[in-house]
């Protein structure tokens, strides 16, 4: 850091500052609330309106003192002073970290009403259904104190529901239903037709999770077209192909190669001269990798699961089932015939957009996290965001042990289940957090074989995530999870009524136990972070061994020595220092993949403002009917009895039509090109400046084709007082659409990280 010390040194001196005076306020704050305590609730709501000027809030102390008192009338809760310093930071457009049962949710609400009296529609940014409509219930009784509207997105409400949701002043919805409702309202041809009202403000709850963890996950809406699967032939053939002899998996695990004799094999199969030739490059060789990728690198239950007949993808980073989501089509038909499933249909994609794109779209994001910063780097070099630490209401309790090391999987595992068997035998309840559904499940059974009764959360049994993340903490509770477990709840002492929280707390309060360390300490965070809630007890260990993923991948290439124990864990500072260093290693591998991803993203999110730009000029006037009766003076002659109205309807339609459609071709030829960049890269060149060329010059041709198109469809389609007849010319647009969400995020885990070499094969 050497030279640069100065600006860390500026930074940290400017939070201080920040902190410093936001104290000041909050205590300006307590007094200004114990005189409008007094005072009847319209007096309240006006003293907050009061302290609003020219859409700013110019006095602070007042405003946040009338926010204190209606959160004591409406809900019962007095904030903390450290709410209150949160509050502050996350209008300055902040991410603010508070740890884990510190109140962010009411944080949140008091913001989000604080943005919505200076005039801004605000949208709260959940991870699920569940939280958005929790939430917004929840709250809604200090947001209409003062005479603002609340509601929330959920994904099984109507279009009409929606649109009455989104005119509210504070909006609760899950991220993917606000990318979605994007999408669609980028679909209409009538302006009246607009589902969603655009947000002022996003204010993300689990910043890090949206911002980052899922922040390069393609959201997508796509039409009814049958999908393009790999052949059933291709994947017979790849499914007889052997490991080492046939193929390789790269010693990270995240690619796989045919061998020569393996493209040998293919080829005498399929029956053709060359994979590699012009002809198959694109096509087959695609197919055949695709196939290649399902059958190597992607395991049931670990990276999906069938249930009912259908493929579901799990979240590595959740352990959860990806509501939504599914791979790339020919990877998800790939592993559908890999199960023998019946192959589900793709579509043609109409639109995508990344979480970081739509984010970004926003004129200020601010947002809450127990974990921001680790995440600082990002946050401050994706969107420009500062990262506020917010001290605790109450100190620490929480005992962090140091990392027992291991040798190998297999003493740490034997390791694992003694200490769990130790641990439970005095009644303490523990949170395990694994890797996986696999290691889950298998630790479960281990500990079954003990005769200790586990509460496995898993991918299987997502519907009772809330049941069984509440009782996690009452007396002699294991349960065994991954470490995103109840992500957005609080895990209580003595259960979800706390009954027995000072039973519990006598016992040591919560154990947290980590199976081995992830590629980012913010995950391993998040998992301690269950344990030592409001001042409550608690513990957490992490087991690592020499053999976990994170140790291989970011020890790649090096080598420590050190003599184990009988039981096979190693006992050494050196030792410890080089798995920190590990971990360390593959944090900067995952920041250098966000990097380099998003200059491949950046290209088409510009793209696509040009796009958007075109596309509501298109909505809100008649430039249409004047560029097509230009180019056609003839066709717009044989009009003139049509109505104005229709004519300018017509002329809409058509070039909307043709722009969304050459978008889509576009967003489709990208993505082929994504998919075969390292073969296409011309000498000399590298892959992300191939890609540019092409999308750069494909991008310049693509107005002009759509114009052309309209114009050729202006001069032959029906067109009457009814509009113009698209459908009748073959041209209707799709009769169903579906929306889903891309599993092609490299941060999520080594487990999502497999798609190098397919989607992502250019990194």
């Amino acid at each position: 850091m050497g030279a640069f010390d100065w600006f860390w040194k500026a930074m940290g001196s400017q939070s201080e500052r920040n902190n410093k005076k936001s104290k000041a306020i909050v205590g300006s704050a307590d007094e200004a609330a114990r005189t409008l305590s007094q005072h009847d609730d319209a007096a309240v709501a006006q003293a907050a309106r009061d302290a609003v000027q020219s859409g700013e809030i110019v006095d602070k102390a007042q405003f946040l003192a009338a926010l204190a008192v209606a959160c004591e009338r409406t809900l019962g809760m007095n904030p903390f002073n450290v709410q209150s310093q949160a509050v502050l930071r996350l209008l300055t457009g902040d991410v603010i970290q508070m740890a884990t049962g510190e109140g962010k949710t009411l944080v949140g609400a008091m913001a989000a009403t604080g943005f919505a009296l200076t005039g801004k529609r605000v949208h709260v940014v959940t991870v699920n259904n569940y939280l958005a409509a929790r939430d917004a219930e929840w709250m809604r009784p200090v947001v209409e104190f003062f005479g603002l509207s609340v509601a929330s997105v959920t994904e099984g409400m109507t279009t009409d529901e929606r649109r009455v949701a989104y005119a509210q002043d504070i909006i609760y919805a899950p991220v993917n239903e606000l990318g979605f409702d994007l999408l669609r309202d980028n679909q209409i041809t009538d302006r009246s037709h607009t589902v969603q009202a655009a947000g002022d403000v996003a204010l993300v709850d689990e910043a890090d999770s949206v911002l980052v963890d899922e922040a390069l996950v393609p959201l997508v809406l796509a039409g009814n077209r049958p999908g393009e699967a790999p052949t059933g032939h291709i994947t017979n053939v790849v499914s007889h192909l052997r490991e080492k002899l046939d193929y390789i998996i790269s010693e990270d695990g995240r690619t796989v190669q045919l061998t020569e004799d393996g493209a040998r094999r293919v080829e005498q199969e399929l029956g053709i001269d060359s994979l590699y030739s012009e002809e198959n490059i694109g096509t087959i060789l695609v197919k055949v990798n695709l196939a290649l990728h399902a059958k190597a690198l992607l395991i049931r239950d670990i990276h999906y699961i069938v249930v009912d007949g259908k493929l579901q993808l799990i979240d590595a980073s959740r352990g959860r089932v990806a509501d939504l989501q599914r791979w790339p089509d020919g990877l998800q038909a790939a592993v559908e015939a890999k199960e023998g499933l019946e192959v589900s249909e793709g579509g043609r994609i109409l639109d995508t957009i990344t979480l970081q794109e739509l984010m970004r779209r926003y004129p200020l994001v601010c947002g809450m996290t127990g974990t921001a910063v680790e995440a600082t780097d990002q946050l401050r070099q994706f969107y420009g965001l500062h990262v506020s630490v917010i001290d605790r209401n109450k100190p620490l309790q929480r005992f962090d042990e140091q990392d027992r090391i291991f040798a190998t999987v297999e003493d740490k595992s034997a390791a694992i289940v003694e200490e769990i068997a130790a641990i439970h035998a005095t009644g303490q309840p523990i949170l395990v957090g694994t890797q996986d559904v696999a290691e889950s499940e298998d630790l479960a059974d281990a500990l079954g074989k003990r005769g200790i009764e586990v509460n496995v959360l898993n991918a299987k049994n997502d519907e009772q995530e809330a049941r069984i993340v509440a009782e996690a903490g009452d007396i002699g509770r294991v349960t065994v999870s991954t470490q995103m477990a109840g992500r957005g709840t609080d895990i209580k002492l003595g259960g979800a009524s706390e009954a027995d929280h000072d039973a519990v707390a006598e016992l040591g309060g919560l154990a947290v136990i980590g199976t081995s360390r992830h590629r980012t300490a913010r995950l391993d965070n998040q998992l301690r972070g269950r344990a030592g809630r409001q001042g409550d007890p608690g513990l957490s260990l992490f087991f690592v061994s020499l053999e976990d993923d994170v140790v291989q991948q970011g020890g790649d290439g090096e080598t420590v020595r050190a003599q184990p124990a009988e039981d096979g864990r190693i006992e050494s500072k050196r030792v410890s220092d080089f798995v920190a260093h590990c971990q360390r290693v593959t944090e900067g591998q995952l920041l250098e993949i966000h990097a380099q991803t998003w200059k491949y993203n950046q290209l088409l999110a510009d793209q696509r403002i040009i796009i958007d730009e075109r596309r509501a000029k298109l909505l809100d006037t008649d430039q249409a009917w004047q560029e097509l009766s230009q180019r056609a003076p003839e066709r717009a002659a044989e009009l003139a009895e049509v109505p104005e109205e229709a004519r300018i309807k017509a002329a809409r339609e058509i070039m909307l039509y043709h722009l969304d459609l050459a978008w889509a071709d576009h967003l489709e030829l990208m993505d082929d090109v994504r998919e075969s960049i390292h073969l296409r890269a011309i000498a000399r060149e590298t892959p992300i400046d191939e890609y540019h060329r092409i999308a750069v010059r494909e991008f310049k041709d693509l107005a002009q084709r759509a114009v052309e198109k309209s114009v050729e469809t202006f001069r032959t389609v029906l067109i009457d007082a009814a509009g113009a007849h698209l459908d009748d010319a073959g041209l209707a647009r799709p009769s169903a659409t579906w929306t889903y969400m891309v599993s092609d995020n490299p941060l999520a885990g080594k487990g999502n990280s497999v798609l190098s070499g397919i989607g992502n094969i250019f990194r």
